[in-house]
């Protein structure tokens, strides 16, 4: 199953102007990447991971929205709870897709039908597009999923897998990115149908091991199975500037309003972190990072803290900046950590009420004021107004 557009989906719920126009979603500077867009903005030649300063120049009309992770998460968490409460097994891949195994389903109630409610369900109380593709394991399903896009299904009864797949583009095989596609392309093979047609040491000579694999998911054989979804171990995030900078206040504050959004999400996940990564990239694209292991925590303070020290330590360069990211690792579940001597009651009410703010109006809307000015609030569109005032704390 894969929630259609799902980034801009859940933006359309909130906004019904945005239906039926171009819509992009991700960075709104010039550097920022396209994370997703609608089928409109699709239609222009728009893509996800595609440089924003393309994208604009495709579709100038199209409206640029930052995004809001906490709407995203929020909506996938409601139709993760409706496929748990339906199904027997279900593995949560990313935040918009998921696989089912209905084995025996059939037995009681027929396993398209059980999979059409449920589709029609998610849709009904969630609000939200959802497709899928029913078949005998994970990668026609996977692609039977793609050809029924947009808001449909479509059922390859067992025994058809090879004639399903045989008329469709090699790329459409889930794990043949676009340099395999290039190889396969430069062998003359441009659909599974003559893929499905080759010897199999003939990818092997060409590909190793993986030709093994491409082959067998040419003809629809995937043992795989459906595996309940594993906790998450880590969370990240990194931000590009619009221009490359030597300014170190700044790149301090960026530092600080990424952790602080990464702490927010370790608190309303109800986790703790105990190893926090820093990284920088400088304008030669020369990479540089550390970590350090803490107390298992959430704590703003404590992280930013640490996330300071390790920024000092790999600033070795006079070079403009192009890049900070920072990653938390080592992850948990837990509620909150108090140590010996440590006075946390005013940081613990400050992260609270922060939390309220943010769980009301998004995890955008309140920031530290060290961090102010690395936060774009809202939209770049002309729906500007209908955003949120900022709130800041600002200390003394």
């Amino acid at each position: 199953m894969d929630l259609d557009s799902f980034f801009v989906s859940v933006e359309r719920l909130q906004d019904s102007r945005l239906n039926g126009i171009p819509v992009i979603i991700g960075g709104t500077s010039e550097r920022g990447v396209v994370a997703a867009c609608s089928y409109e903005a699709r239609s222009y030649g728009i893509a996800s991971a595609m440089s924003m300063k393309t994208a604009r120049r495709l579709c100038p009309e199209a409206v640029v929205i930052k995004g809001n992770s906490l709407a995203y998460s929020k909506q996938s968490k409601i139709v993760t709870e409706i496929a748990k409460e339906n199904l027997p097994v279900v593995e949560k891949t990313s935040i918009d897709e998921f696989y089912a195994d209905l084995t025996g389903m059939d037995k009681f109630f027929g396993s398209l039908k059980v999979a059409s409610d449920l589709r029609q369900k998610i849709i009904k109380e969630s609000g939200l597009p959802i497709s899928f593709g029913l078949s005998v394991n994970k990668t026609v399903s996977k692609v039977a999923t793609g050809e029924a896009k947009p808001n449909n299904e479509i059922f390859v009864k067992s025994g058809f897998e090879r004639y399903f797949l045989s008329p469709l583009s090699v790329r459409k095989i889930p794990m043949v990115g676009p340099k395999t596609y290039q190889a396969l392309r430069g062998l003359g093979i441009q659909t599974i149908g003559t893929l499905q047609k080759m010897p199999m040491s003939a990818l092997l000579t060409v590909f190793g091991k993986n030709g093994q694999v491409i082959w067998e998911k040419a003809r629809g054989i995937d043992q795989t199975p459906v595996c309940e979804t594993t906790e998450r171990k880590s969370i990240s995030t990194e931000r590009t500037f619009g221009q490359d900078t030597m300014d170190l206040n700044k790149v301090t504050g960026i530092l600080m309003a990424m952790i602080e959004n990464l702490a927010f999400q370790l608190r309303r996940g109800g986790k703790l972190a105990s190893c926090i990564s820093v990284k920088i990239r400088y304008a030669d694209f020369h990479t540089q990072n550390k970590q350090a292991s803490i107390h298992y925590t959430h704590s703003d303070s404590i992280l930013i803290k640490k996330g300071k020290e390790l920024l000092n330590q790999i600033l070795s360069r006079r070079m403009r900046i192009r890049l900070i990211g920072v990653s938390l690792s080592g992850l948990i579940e837990g509620g909150r950590q108090y140590y010996l001597f440590d006075s946390c009651s005013k940081d613990e009410k400050l992260c609270d009420a922060m939390d309220k703010i943010r769980n009301t109006y998004g995890d955008r809307c309140v920031v530290r004021a060290s961090g102010l000015d690395s936060h774009t609030i809202g939209r770049e569109n002309p729906f500007d107004g209908d955003c949120p005032p900022l709130l800041a704390n600002r200390k003394k």
